[in-house]
């Protein structure tokens, strides 16, 4: 009998163990991470109170699909990890897991809610419980009781102020949040720590329409007893230089501060603590700093420990001057914060002709130079910034027209002294540097990049080196023109949000970050700046002038980057926001067109397109005529944007209009046997991406596009505009060796010709540095300048074969469709969609291709090769195709 029971007992633990093991293999086969309100990780100031949910799921098993998902939402992490007291519970049957709505009772303003999220899959398996999120809600108007706060006289000084304010706690923190924003750009220490590090707050809007506050969680930094509170203030867009005409103060003359900082103690009781008429301000040792000519610092003025508790204030430290509230909106962060990003160590230290000691890092990039340095009090360092050097070797900076881009170092002989800017940033690969007692080594310099927080989300590699580096410089490119706006160029006095690089480039950004947030963000500027006639300005935010608006294929930024962002993300809220904006641009066109005919106004036209003058065939497409072909283009996308968000008046109305736009276009600039009265590749490109042409007439149009391209010994002839689009017509109509023939050339004009040239990012001219070391007229002649960067949303979708599909967007839907081409033996793409990582690489050997996919749970993906079509499941695979 005992022995029975002792077998017994030996089987019920063999059973508990093996039970136990099935349960971790169960749990693993199905999880959830990557948790995301509002396209944000755990934001504290989200805008809406109703926002979206969303998730990525990790199965072990093909073919998995969400059945369903569980969600709750709490005030705190008790009532989520319960269950009880939520104020949202749903059990929802589906597979969405992106940008889910909330449902819940209505959410309260400035208040942090916790959140967490289960599903079920196809096969039946159930994930546990996501770890734990949060997110918190922004301030409404009555929320804020701080006072804005400035200097005491007027503003005129170029010197960046100092504000502090000292606080006794008497009982232990157990929460503190700040809310902060600036007029012009601040950083902000609690017991002379950087509460943030995040750099150019509060970031660049058009600020007479809204600003954007900041929000910090800043419990681990106060303590009970003493603190204090210190703040600097700088220009920035706000009052600094801007734009190419010499302007300052263009949004106001007067920096100022808005802090306020919400304690919660552990008793419960709550204490707020914010700018009024009883903080105090005085001088600093930035004596100057502006984004275009850089920055000046004077260590002898450091005010050591001024912004710790106890500091003893001289009579330099006055009484701050209250400002009343302007009309501009407080609007809580919808983008990523700009930080710190890579950093370079000196590739070498050169000694050029002209005898100057120049620094080389080896990348243009976007950021500053951190000195290390020690000399007698009152030395002066200048550190000044170019891209390049001239053909003899020297230092060049013609190019940046009137910005200095030049730091400025003033020493307090203490020993080894670092600096850094604070509210300047610079584009350079060379920096010059004067005034360096003793040998400068190269461990006393570190280029620091600095730009939006967008996560990497695409990887492309090619067995061609020139390719890669290709890819390297438009990442590049990307990295250092989105500081907060996508600029045109980062080094020069422009810096400027120019509508037309943005939608050129915004299929490609996609591509390779997560720039959801950032376009959200800027494109809310898009539809502030329009015109009440619905035109769109040039640059937004826009600070050139309302006269400045309604170029063709600029402007058209209202309706593509929507579209573009709807695609790939599969945001649809961002349509409906925009849609206002989209209809506006699209009437103000109609206003302008006599007969369906939109010849008027002013026009970039294919902009910095190759100008050849040595035959008399000339490559210039009439502007009038692209302006139709976008005209068409952004009506098109109005319709998807109206069928889409369910508008199906509208629909019907711009259907007929599209007609309409096209029927004029063909009786303006085509002959009846299909030729266009502008024979470049631009013209052809265009009609045929947004399908002017009856379609009996496109193959042969398709045909002189590709003689035009021979004509000119398979060079591109393509600026701004006709460029993005060239290689995608050549393969939609099965021309993909032409296009291969194009991206692979190596001489001028052609992607590759600058990376033969050692440029590190994309230039703004085919031709900035010429065959002969001599540069381009110097007025327009960045060398970091992402427009022409635009063929990478080709290399993704052609070369890699990564495609998205429109009626399932964010890659619900995928379609893995690569091309090869170009001598190019293999090639590996991945991209980080908002499912999950997506993978394809192939190799050709002995004319066979052998193509690897991965397909993200939740989603499935056709798979298109040569004799071989197939739709699949999640998972990975491995396919081989006879080419």
């Amino acid at each position: 009998m005992k022995l029975c029971v002792k077998k017994l007992l030996q089987f019920f633990a063999v059973f508990a163990l093996l039970f136990v093991f099935n349960l971790t293999v169960f749990a693993q086969k199905l999880s959830v991470n990557d948790l995301k309100v509002e396209h944000l990780e755990d934001p504290l100031s989200i805008e809406t109170l109703k926002p979206r949910f969303s998730w990525k799921i990790n199965s072990t098993v093909k073919n998995t699909l969400q059945s369903s998902y569980e969600i709750r939402v709490g005030a705190s992490k008790a009532s989520v990890k319960s269950g009880k007291d939520l104020v949202w519970k749903a059990n929802v049957a589906g597979d969405q897991s992106v940008l889910i709505d909330y449902a819940g009772t209505e959410l309260q303003s400035k208040k942090r809610y916790y959140w967490q999220v289960r599903i079920k899959d196809n096969h039946g398996n159930t994930s546990a419980w996501s770890e734990l999120r949060i997110f918190q809600t922004g301030l409404v108007d009555s929320d804020w009781t701080a006072q804005w706060i400035t200097v005491s006289g007027k503003d005129t000084s170029k010197v960046s102020p100092l504000f502090r304010k000292e606080i006794s706690l008497k009982k232990e923190v157990k929460s503190a949040t700040v809310y902060v924003t600036a007029k012009g750009l601040y950083e902000a220490q609690i017991n002379g720590k950087r509460i943030s590090d995040s750099y150019f707050a509060p970031g660049w809007t058009s600020y007479n329409k809204h600003l954007q506050y900041q929000v910090y969680d800043v419990t681990a930094f106060l303590k009970k007893g003493s603190n204090a509170i210190g703040i600097t203030l700088g220009d920035g867009w706000y009052k600094g230089h801007i734009g190419f005409a010499g302007q300052h103060n263009f949004y106001g003359d007067t920096r100022a501060l808005l802090f306020q900082l919400e304690i919660e103690y552990a008793d419960g009781s709550k204490e707020t603590v914010q700018t009024d008429d009883q903080w105090k301000s005085s001088n600093g040792p930035i004596l100057g700093s502006d984004i275009y000519n850089g920055e000046t610092y004077d260590a002898r003025f450091e005010k050591e420990g001024w912004a710790l508790a106890g500091y003893k204030e001289d009579q330099t430290w006055t009484r701050v001057r209250t400002l009343s509230k302007g009309k501009e909106q407080l609007v809580s962060m919808s983008g990523p914060p700009v930080k710190k990003h890579e950093q370079f160590k000196t590739l070498k230290i050169i000694k050029t002709p002209k005898g100057e000691t120049v620094v080389d890092f080896g990348q243009n990039l976007v950021g500053w130079v951190q000195l290390k340095a020690r000399g007698a009090a009152g030395t002066k360092i200048t550190l000044s910034h170019a891209e390049v050097l001239d053909k003899e070797g020297n230092f060049y900076t013609v190019n940046l027209r009137s910005a200095k881009q030049q730091n400025n170092y003033i020493l307090k002989g203490a020993g080894e002294e670092v600096f850094e800017p604070h509210f300047t940033f610079q584009g350079f690969r060379y920096v010059k540097v004067e005034g360096y007692r003793g040998e400068l080594k190269e461990s006393d310099l570190t280029a620091i990049a600095l730009y939006s927080d967008m996560k990497t989300t695409g990887k492309f590699t090619t067995s061609n080196p020139l390719l890669n580096q290709l890819q390297h410089n438009i990442q590049w490119g990307q990295k250092g023109n989105f500081v907060d706006v996508p600029t045109d160029c980062p080094q020069r006095d422009e810096r400027l949000g120019w509508t037309g690089d943005a939608q050129a480039f915004a299929a490609t950004a996609a591509y390779n970050m997560d720039v959801a947030g950032f376009f959200t963000k800027w494109l809310k500027d898009v539809k502030l700046d329009q015109l009440p006639n619905g035109s769109v300005p040039f640059v937004v935010p826009n600070v050139i002038g309302d006269g400045s608006s309604g170029a063709a294929g600029w402007a058209d930024v209202a309706t593509i980057i929507p579209w573009d962002m709807y695609v790939a993300y599969g945001d649809k809220r961002i349509l409906g926001s925009q849609y206002e904006s989209m209809v506006g641009w699209v009437k103000f066109m109609t206003s302008a067109s006599k007969d369906n005919l939109w010849n008027t106004g002013f026009h970039f036209g294919d902009w910095l397109f190759y100008r050849p003058d040595d035959d008399g065939r000339a490559a210039v497409t009439d502007k009038y005529m692209i302006a139709q072909t976008f005209y068409a283009h952004s009506t098109q996308l109005l319709i998807n944007a109206a069928r889409v968000l369910g508008k199906k008046d509208d629909e019907v109305k711009y259907t007929s209009l599209l007609a309409d736009i096209k029927a004029a276009y063909v009786k303006e600039y085509m002959t009846p046997n299909g030729r266009l009265i502008s024979g470049t590749q631009t013209a052809y490109v265009l009609a045929l991406q947004f399908d002017m042409l009856p379609e009996n007439l496109r193959l042969n149009a398709a045909g002189r596009l590709v003689q035009n391209i021979r004509d000119y010994g398979n060079h591109l002839t393509t600026g701004f505009l006709g460029t993005p689009y060239l290689c995608h017509v050549l393969s939609k109509f099965g021309f993909d060796n032409v296009a291969y023939d194009l991206l692979m050339q190596e001489t001028y004009p052609s992607w590759l010709y600058p990376v033969k040239m050692g440029a590190t990012t994309i230039w703004e001219r085919w031709d900035g540095i010429k065959p002969n070391g001599s540069f381009q007229t110097p007025d327009m002649n960045s060398f970091n300048h992402y427009a022409y960067g635009a063929i990478g949303d080709w290399m993704y979708k052609t070369i890699a074969g990564i495609n998205a599909v429109a009626d399932q967007p964010g890659y619900k839907y995928i379609v893995i469709s690569p091309k090869p081409g170009g001598k190019i033996t293999n090639a590996a793409a991945e991209l980080e969609t908002v499912y999950g990582i997506v993978k394809s690489a192939w190799t050709l050997e002995n004319g066979l291709l052998k193509l690897d996919v991965t397909i993200p749970a939740n989603t499935k993906a056709k798979i298109v090769l040569p004799g071989n079509t197939q739709e699949i499941g999640s998972g990975v695979y491995h396919f081989e195709s006879k080419i």
